[in-house]
């Protein structure tokens, strides 16, 4: 009984974060062609933030029925696929450090609020699983939770640019999601290198 109770669980759990990780790889889309298109130095740490959401739950997704050792070796993996993104994000950042242009208000403050609702949306649907067994459920459910005031911090950047016409709300917001993305890696790294990843 005990273990179709867990079956069930599994099942429950994978369906909500595919659900989750398909909304997180939608927005990312949807802030990465924003992102280019204003000029946004926040809205790509932020798009790369989404991209690595989407690459955690589709991790638990197709690990759940995994050995411990070999979500360790996806996690690994997952860490060092990451960096891609995190690359792009230090030339946009150092074009936009040659261009001074600041990114166009409404679009920012516009598509920071999408991405709060669909981080609260994710987390409200994590929020039951928080506690399963594996350390990785747990870090989505918060993930999904911190991200929602990265979100409001690029509204206020939005707003501050409306009124202060300057690229330094961007980028000094940009920076700031950048070093917790770098962090998030680097935890999933340490996580997967240690064999707690699950």
């Amino acid at each position: 009984m005990i273990e179709a109770d867990e079956v069930a669980a599994n099942r429950e759990l994978r369906r909500a974060v595919i659900i989750v990780a398909l909304a997180n790889l939608a927005y990312f889309g949807i802030e990465f062609i924003v992102a280019r298109k204003i000029g946004s130095v926040s809205l790509f740490a932020d798009s790369v933030d989404f991209f690595e959401d989407a690459s955690v739950n589709l991790l638990i997704a197709v690990g759940l029925g995994w050995s411990r050792k070999l979500r360790a070796r996806a996690g690994m993996a997952m860490a060092l696929i990451l960096l891609a993104p995190a690359v792009a994000f230090v030339w946009t950042a150092w074009q936009k450090f040659h261009t001074f242009a600041p990114p166009e208000p409404w679009a920012l403050s516009g598509t920071g609020l999408g991405a709060l609702i669909v981080n609260l949306a994710c987390a409200f649907l994590l929020a039951r699983f928080q506690h399963h067994k594996g350390s990785l459920t747990r870090a989505a459910f918060l993930s999904a939770r911190n991200d929602a005031a990265a979100n409001v911090v690029i509204m206020f950047a939005g707003g501050v640019t409306m009124f202060w016409h300057s690229a330094w709300p961007d980028l000094v917001v940009g920076i700031g999601i950048a070093i917790m993305n770098a962090d998030a890696a680097r935890e999933i790294w340490q996580a997967a290198k240690s064999g707690v990843l699950g």
